[in-house]
């Protein structure tokens, strides 16, 4: 597999504060990476270091397999498209005026800057200020910014931030789009089900350091879902010393291995107790999420 992105020990310390921990990020070719992490995990800084933004205490970043910092730079940024914290625009100048900046500085096309807009559906909005823009009309500005130069990798932060439900759905397909296409795109987000919904492989970060990488399932398969018991006599379970919580058609288990759930009915046989079903609670990404962070709740 190629790795469009990859990072060896990757931190940043701001004085006695590690921000970043020691990340060994492998971001495939032609994926959608989703990354995430609580309020505070370390994704915007690791996304500045991937970019050159900000400078790492220690480590090594690699894009396009070529090793990245400040002397790389302006050679690998033409293949990259961003966008990270507060949409870009000057205010006082329309959409129009805005793309035309971007084009001279990145010596586009006028296919190219026209290309980008319509891909964002902001063509109607081109001649306005960009003060006057919604939150999300100026995300996608920022976004057709990000796509002018046609990136081989597109590094977004929250890119859906401030868009109602169809412009979401919309940022979403176009993002699932470009990677068919072969490009990759690594995306920040606290919306997990539109994460869910785009990425083919997942990035969790918990207090600085990576505590997942790998695809959908590979997640799923890691976490052990809890069991419930359905049992019309759950005192009698619970007499045996399990550790469980009663609900209404039994008991409910934390998440125990196939093998200790096996050793479980045994037991619960053994000693004359009903058993009448056995099943597990189907997980969502945000309760496996909340698992390996410690709880810590979403940027």
């Amino acid at each position: 597999m190629n790795h469009v992105i990859t990072t060896e020990g990757l931190t940043k310390t701001y004085g006695s504060r590690t921000v970043v921990d020691s990340l060994d990020l492998r971001v495939p070719e032609g994926c959608v990476y989703g990354f995430l992490g609580p309020n505070g995990s370390g994704k915007s800084t690791t996304m500045k270091m991937l970019l050159s933004l900000v400078r790492p205490t220690r480590g090594e970043v690699s894009v396009f397999g070529r090793p990245m910092d400040h002397r790389t730079r302006h050679e690998l940024s033409p293949r990259i498209g961003s966008l990270i914290e507060s949409p870009p625009g000057y205010g006082h100048l329309t959409g129009r005026e805005n793309m035309a900046i971007v084009r001279r500085m990145l010596d586009l096309t006028d296919r190219q800057v026209e290309r980008a807009v319509a891909t964002v559906r902001l063509g109607d909005h081109m001649d306005k200020p960009v003060r006057a823009y919604s939150l999300g009309m100026k995300q996608r500005l920022g976004i057709a910014m990000a796509l002018a130069r046609e990136p081989r990798l597109l590094i977004l932060d929250e890119p859906t931030n401030g868009l109602d439900p169809a412009g979401i759905e919309e940022i979403r397909d176009l993002l699932k789009s470009l990677a068919g296409e072969g490009v990759t795109v690594m995306v920040s987000s606290h919306l997990l089900d539109e994460v869910d919904r785009m990425a083919s492989v997942l990035g969790i970060l918990g207090r600085g350091r990576l505590v997942f990488q790998g695809t959908r399932a590979e997640l799923f398969d890691r976490s052990t879902p809890d069991l419930i018991l359905q049992t019309f006599e759950p005192e009698r379970a619970l007499a045996l010393g399990l550790s469980a919580s009663p609900i209404d058609e039994g008991l409910r288990l934390p998440g125990l291995g196939d093998d200790d759930a096996a050793a479980l009915v045994r037991r619960l046989v053994r000693h004359d107790v009903p058993v009448h079903g056995l099943y597990r609670v189907r997980r969502s990404l945000e309760e496996v999420f909340m698992d390996l962070t410690g709880r810590e709740g979403l940027s």
